[in-house]
């Protein structure tokens, strides 16, 4: 995969996991471990993914910009 898809690989990776464990958590403690709490997971994992993934690519310029803002830079070296 060409370098320049990058950002767009960390946000579907990254947006995917997060949307997991909230979406897990979430049903866990809603439903309780039940019969079918996997698929109830499962189907509130997906509708997580796909309104997080275009999120995460949205937000993330913003993120980086107020990282900066925040953080030292390194001093340059002589």
């Amino acid at each position: 995969m060409p370098s320049r898809f990058a950002p767009y690989l960390f946000g579907f990776i990254l947006s995917g996991l997060m949307s997991a464990v909230v979406s897990g958590i979430a049903t866990l403690r809603n439903a309780g471990l039940i019969d079918g709490v996997l698929g109830l997971w499962m189907n509130a994992w997906l509708l997580s993914w796909l309104v997080a993934f275009p999120v995460v690519l949205a937000v993330a310029p913003i993120t980086r910009q107020l990282v900066a803002r925040v953080v030292k830079k390194p001093e340059a070296r002589a």
